[in-house]
């Protein structure tokens, strides 16, 4: 596979699961994503280091990597050989959950079918595991919302991130036209998924509410995913938004 071809089904899977983001027109179409956040697990074919081979056959580089203890999660910063979006690989370590969540997330996992684990597409293919309960959804949210997130969407992209100088507006102006599409933000430097640095101005947007239908039939709203607009609090053109995303203090070296 191209990594034009895999950020084309990455983009698709991403509008196809949030249709309000893909309708928006608040910017031209052809505008790229500055990052793309995609979540995994570490386990077997969607671990960070066996996605990382296959990525780097698309011509993604290794740059930085980054842990967040308080969230279980390492991140791994790819950037693309051409000017495209950089990919912000977030990995959950399963071993820093609870043991009975952990061992229900892995026994989810284990339910994969074979040929839903090869492959390319492995972060753009949907869930390869059965969907969870509605009981084991709201368990696992308490005790790491990440992981209830993985459970039922499975390695994925999590939310497109945009640098508002590449879109021509601020961040100001922008903000307004997303919330008057129904899409308001939260506060501060969060995104679901890590800590943003305090170098960048940011704003993370849910997704509406979609229905999902659950293990045992139910159907329950929820927000899975997002998107994000960032800009830098000093204009620049040293770094790429992606390479100053991350707070410094959690850059890691991995042996």
């Amino acid at each position: 596979m191209q990594r034009e071809e895999f950020v084309q089904q990455l983009w698709l899977d991403y509008i196809h699961t949030h249709p309000d983001i893909g309708g928006l027109r608040l910017w031209p179409m052809d505008t790229s994503a500055e990052y793309l956040t995609l979540v995994t697990l570490n386990y077997g074919p969607f671990s960070a280091s066996t996605l990382s081979v296959n990525l780097a056959h698309m011509g993604y580089r290794l740059t930085g990597q980054y842990a967040m203890a308080d969230k279980g999660i390492l991140i791994h910063l790819l950037a693309p050989s051409d000017g495209s979006s950089w990919l912000v690989l977030a990995e959950l370590q399963l071993g820093t959950l609870p043991k009975l969540p952990r061992e229900a997330l892995t026994h989810l996992v284990l339910q994969s079918h074979p040929e839903d684990c090869k492959g390319h597409n492995l972060l753009c293919r949907g869930r390869p595991w059965p969907m969870p309960s509605w009981t084991l959804y709201t368990q696992l949210q308490q005790e790491h919302p990440l992981a209830a997130w993985l459970s039922v969407m499975g390695p994925r992209l999590h939310h497109a991130g945009f640098n508002c100088l590449a879109i021509g507006e601020t961040l100001d102006t922008l903000h307004s036209q997303l919330e008057a599409c129904g899409l308001p933000s939260f506060e501060g430097q969060q995104n679901g998924v890590f800590t943003v640095s305090s170098l960048l101005e940011h704003r993370f947007y849910p997704a509406m509410p979609q229905k999902i239908v659950f293990g045992e039939g139910d159907e329950h709203r929820l927000c899975l995913g997002g998107l994000a607009l960032v800009q830098k609090h000093i204009a620049d053109d040293h770094e790429r938004i992606a390479e100053v995303l991350l707070p410094s203090h959690t850059r890691c070296e991995m042996a």
